[in-house]
């Protein structure tokens, strides 16, 4: 059941997802090479927590209901398409790309967001790669609108992709969200030739193309999280929140 939300509601997503942005923003000035992960996700948990929040990832199990999530921050680096898992052994070397999914919650309402930053100086293809799946998200939310359709969103994210010779991961989405973290409906990134559920005012949505400098094929490590290219090629990933209105999306991860 794909929930609408009240005023109430959207007002206690705008504030956890201010504090996802907040987040996201303050991380990039800390993202360069010699810092582990670990040191990343300890600093966003203590600011999650001073901003009256609550981590939205840590122990959480998924559907599934095992192996529940050890850290506050995924962090993806390279090859990795999501859900890493912050480490002292993970050292950022320049030339990297690290996709950071940060989560919220307050007052028992989520917020998420993601964003992938070049860690120094990046390839040519690295900040084509990124250039192209942050382009991809805005043209995907220029369609989560009143009256479009979810496969509008997929057939602009996946137009814009595949134009600039990159591909759409296709084993993961994204989703509606609000009292949970993962609600109705799924939102493909990847244009399936269905139009999908109409778009209502007041859904909201968790909108996150996932693409791939190779194949889209990827696969789950051993530790039941980290996703990888199968094929070691890069990987860019960026999320935000958003409220649907009458006259489009209001970006609720937005500083």
């Amino acid at each position: 059941m794909i929930m609408l939300k009240t005023d109430r509601e959207l007002s206690l997503m705008r504030a956890a997802n201010r504090i996802v942005a907040l987040v996201l923003g303050e991380l990039g000035e800390m993202i360069k090479p010699g810092v582990t992960t670990l040191e990343l996700d300890t600093w966003a948990e203590q600011r999650i927590l001073g901003l009256k929040g609550k981590p939205g990832f840590k122990g959480y199990a998924g559907r599934s209901g095992a192996n529940p999530f050890p850290a506050t921050l995924c962090t993806s680096i390279n090859q990795e398409v999501v859900h890493g898992i912050p480490s002292l052994q993970r050292i950022l070397q320049e030339g990297d790309i690290i996709g950071v999914d940060v989560g919220v919650i307050y007052e028992g309402y989520y917020g998420d967001g993601a964003y992938t930053y070049p860690v120094g100086s990046i390839s040519p293809q690295a900040r084509d790669l990124l250039d192209t799946c942050q382009n991809a998200l805005q043209l995907g939310i220029a369609q989560a609108r009143s009256g479009n359709h979810l496969g509008d969103i997929a057939k602009a994210i996946d137009g814009c992709v595949r134009a600039r010779g990159f591909q759409v991961v296709r084993d993961l989405s994204g989703h509606g969200i609000g009292r949970s973290l993962h609600e109705d409906p799924q939102i493909l990134n990847y244009y399936d030739g269905r139009s999908g559920s109409k778009l209502k005012s007041r859904m909201t949505l968790a909108i996150e193309p996932m693409i791939n400098a190779g194949s889209y094929e990827v696969r789950t490590l051993d530790d039941e999280w980290t996703v990888v290219t199968c094929d070691g090629s890069l990987s860019a990933h960026y999320e935000h929140t958003v409220a649907l209105t009458d006259n489009g999306a209001e970006i609720l991860t937005r500083c």
